[in-house]
């Protein structure tokens, strides 16, 4: 449990929005409900003016300096690309290819740590210590770092090491291990039919050695040892392993709530996420039709929840410096 904290208001919600601007109904609502934190997809990602100009719109709406996230993970997921930005392998290709696949990664992502830096951009949904199985879905397969668990804790903990030298804070994802799924989240509810003991020794591992990272986020999926039916954004039990015998005690936020995995409407979801014992729920599709109904179902942060938030912020730091050019040249030499 991280220390206590004076508690700070603010609805257990981070959002998406609609476009490259903030709309004045955008910024009226979030002026109201003053949501944790927010998320930009490529809809939001047009020029760096451009990216400078929303984020800061986006923490003068709430007045503070909110967290604002990005899945950056290059390769397949990368919302911001070219010609702007450098476009990177997927991480398992980088991985397979590199001369020094460890310090190819931390590279690749204290260059995309000074890129999100640059334009207000202060948390990346990564790093990912999910396994590489026979079975998994190649929506998932090539955005992880392998197979064994002691190269993905090491990858995934240089990843974090390099985003927070680049003063960009770190998602550990997707807890408790998404590796075995044979199906898209996004699509479909992914169920995985093995002992507890075996997923405690291999998929949980990853997980329990990083649990230090101050913030993550689920995995909706069903593990039928454990709980055969609530995947582990909405199950109780589950979220006590997590705390428990994994150990993780920073924020827990939910992987989108709008992925096709779970049930029900939005609002049913963020509720069902929050009982379970999720601190803050993502919400990523920029509806703000949707929006008011979740943020109700979501509420304000709990004092824990709360202490868990502020606790993962106090990490956030000025960036260390970096020799841009060399890092580019050096990191083309490790994956020539």
């Amino acid at each position: 449990m991280p220390p206590a904290f004076p508690s700070l208001s603010g609805n257990a919600a981070i959002f998406g929005l609609s476009g490259l601007h903030l709309t004045q109904a955008e910024a009226t609502f979030f002026r109201t409900t003053d949501p944790w934190g927010f998320i930009l997809f490529a809809r939001n990602v047009d020029s760096p003016d451009q990216l400078r100009a929303l984020t800061a719109d986006l923490r003068d709406a709430v007045g503070r300096d909110a967290p604002i996230l990005i899945d950056q993970e290059g390769g397949r997921v990368q919302r911001m690309r070219s010609p702007h930005w450098r476009e990177y392998l997927p991480a398992l290709d980088q991985m397979a290819r590199a001369t020094d696949p460890v310090r190819a990664h931390w590279l690749r992502n204290r260059l995309i740590a000074a890129e999100l830096q640059d334009v207000g951009i202060d948390v990346n949904c990564a790093p990912l210590a999910d396994l590489v199985e026979a079975q998994t879905h190649a929506v998932l397969r090539n955005r992880l770092y392998g197979e064994t668990v002691p190269m993905v804790i090491e990858a995934a903990r240089v990843c974090a090491d390099a985003f927070v030298a680049g003063g960009v804070l770190p998602i550990l994802k997707h807890i408790p291990g998404y590796g075995r799924a044979a199906v898209d989240s996004h699509m479909s509810l992914p169920t995985v039919n093995v002992s507890r003991e075996e997923l405690i020794a291999r998929d949980f591992a990853p997980f329990k050695a990083l649990n230090d990272i101050r913030m993550g986020m689920t995995a909706h999926i069903v593990f039928s040892a454990i709980d055969p039916n609530a995947p582990a954004t909405t199950s109780k039990t589950m979220m006590q392993v997590i705390r428990d015998d994994i150990g993780f005690g920073g924020l827990i936020m939910t992987d989108d709530i709008r992925m096709d995995a779970l049930s029900g409407t939005s609002a049913a979801r963020a509720a069902a996420a929050i009982a379970a014992g999720c601190d803050v729920v993502l919400h990523c599709n920029g509806d703000l039709d949707e929006m008011p109904a979740v943020a109700d179902a979501c509420g304000e942060m709990t004092l824990v929840a709360q202490a868990r938030a502020l606790h993962a912020l106090a990490e956030r730091a000025a960036p260390q410096p970096i020799d841009i050019p060399a890092a580019v040249a050096e990191l083309g030499t490790l994956v020539a």
